[in-house]
């Protein structure tokens, strides 16, 4: 009744089954609670039967108010089990035989590879789950599809410890016959310099495992391997992902290879994947992925001087641009993003397209991120309409859990850009001190942010993901300086901090460490 004061809840009743059939029934048969006597309506712990690894579990509630009456039951959800052993995974580690090798001039460039596998399946099957790890960032695609919304994936780990992987559920994308799974990398994080170890390779690498169930419970395995084919894409990294450096992506529109992801393309001239043995821990991402939030229209563009378009998005943004181009094959159109109207670029973020046989194409983001709230576009031999450019906030897909509104249209503004910079800066599973120059995860902005963002958002999953990281970094040396010289040690008393988690690298005192 929302007319109702002093409601309350008095009792809750949670029943979880192994099927929607049971659930629909009314039957828990792996954990009725019973009429629950308690005001709890968050962090009920699970306390049913054991569950084992890739089981699902449906689950429903109902709450008894102050008055004794009892709801409805709420909607049937779902959740399923990881792999909760190492024993679960007969994948191996497998990536590109390219390796990042930093020069005074920058890098050799390593192309954000391509990796497939084709098989076949008997039917179509009932159950169909990928687990996918990686260092640096990766796209999943079945039969020609590409999985899912999430982007820049996965949420930002400790590579020197760890690699979290993400579940996919991919049943209604295989059939019964030849069917191919592919995997796009994004180099990203796993050239990081603080990341470095003696064991792993300074190039992007996945560790994934499909585990399908077919009619009558025959149980195929998909898992990743050296007999998997790679081939270099046409997006490569622009920068070297240090301070300063994170540059942004080309793309090579003269490189592109239709039907790459398609059951079947002929792979036969591509080169075996070539696998590693990185010693790194694997578990579940527990956290909402990244996702396109909101769109940022842009609001005007203007000639600066001749053949040089300046597009203005209106406000300050994290995130990705997508951008329809036309010229000659072989053009290249820059992109290049600023926050201050009189530069071009700011720290050094800018992008490029390469325009391909046919004379048109679109530049969109896709393993790298932009921060600013102009681009400057060279390259074009017209002025871009509007309609041409688009650009989305990128952020951890937290939900909103309060807000604020008065009569004073000041306090208004400075809360809703409060909340919009908060946003900006929460990309991957933790705060950004910010998202140009650094991108690291400062304790001193933890204590700066955390009392705002929990008054405002749905933050539970991604505090207890950023703890997890400050755990992984405790005990390694703070990283400062450039390149080789950002290098850590894992040698320090196990009570030290760095500054940062999981970044490793900054400095300011006990203050942005704590």
């Amino acid at each position: 009744d929302p007319a109702a004061r002093g409601q309350k809840q008095t009792a809750y009743h949670i029943l979880v089954a192994s099927t929607k059939a049971l659930l629909d029934g009314d039957k828990g048969d792996l954990w009725d609670s019973g009429e629950a006597a308690s005001d709890q309506s968050a962090h009920v712990v699970y306390a049913g039967k054991p569950l084992g690894s890739g089981a699902a579990c449906f689950w429903k509630v109902r709450v008894q108010d102050e008055g004794g009456v009892t709801s409805a039951w709420s909607t049937p959800a779902r959740w399923t089990m990881g792999l909760l052993e190492r024993s679960d995974w007969s994948a191996r580690w497998i990536g590109t035989d390219q390796v990042f090798t930093r020069q005074r001039s920058g890098g050799d460039m390593v192309p954000d590879p391509w990796l497939r596998k084709t098989f076949e399946l008997k039917a179509k099957p009932e159950i169909a789950v990928i687990y996918v790890a990686s260092v640096g960032y990766h796209e999943v695609y079945v039969n020609g599809k590409r999985i899912g919304d999430v982007v820049l994936s996965p949420a930002v780990a400790n590579h020197r410890k760890r690699a979290r992987y993400v579940a996919y559920e991919i049943a209604d994308q295989l059939k019964e016959g030849k069917n191919v799974i592919a995997l796009w990398l994004g180099v990203s994080w796993s050239i990081f310099p603080p990341y470095k170890t003696d064991d792993r390779p300074q190039t992007p690498i996945v560790l994934a495992q499909a585990q399908i169930r077919l009619p009558g419970g025959e149980a195929v395995m998909i898992a990743t391997d050296d007999s998997w084919r790679m081939h270099p894409s046409p997006n490569t990294l622009l920068g070297v992902w240090d301070f300063t450096h994170f540059g942004g992506e080309r793309y090579d529109a003269g490189r592109e290879i239709a039907g790459w992801s398609e059951a079947d393309f002929d792979d036969a001239g591509w080169k075996p994947a070539t696998a590693y043995s990185p010693k790194l821990a694997v578990s579940a991402e527990m956290v909402e992925p990244n996702r396109r939030i909101q769109e940022v229209p842009p609001v005007a563009v203007e000639e600066v001087k001749p053949g040089v378009y300046r597009v203005d998005l209106g406000v300050n943004v994290t995130g990705w641009l997508e951008a329809d181009v036309r010229g000659k094959a072989g053009d290249e159109i820059s992109f290049k993003f600023s926050e201050r109207p009189g530069q071009d670029m700011t720290n050094r973020i800018y992008s490029r397209y390469v325009i391909g046989p046919e004379g048109k194409g679109t530049f969109r983001n896709r393993f790298n991120y932009f921060t600013g709230r102009w681009v400057t576009i060279e390259g074009l031999q017209y002025k871009p309409p509007l309609s041409d450019i688009r650009a989305w906030l990128v952020r951890t897909d937290y939900a909103r859990a309060a807000d604020f509104e008065c009569s004073n249209d000041l306090l208004n503004r400075i809360y809703d850009t409060t909340l919009w910079t908060f946003e900006d800066l929460s990309l991957g599973g933790y705060v950004v001190d910010c998202a140009h120059r650094e991108r690291m995860g400062y304790g001193g902005d933890a204590h700066a942010t955390t009392e705002c963002g929990l008054n405002n958002y749905g933050l539970g999953a991604f505090y207890t993901k950023w703890s997890q990281d400050w755990r992984d970094v405790q005990g390694g040396s703070a990283a400062w300086g450039m390149g080789q010289m950002a290098a850590v040690k894992d040698t320090i008393e196990s009570g030290n901090l760095p500054y940062t988690a999981p970044t490793y690298w900054g400095g300011g005192g006990p203050g942005w460490s704590g």
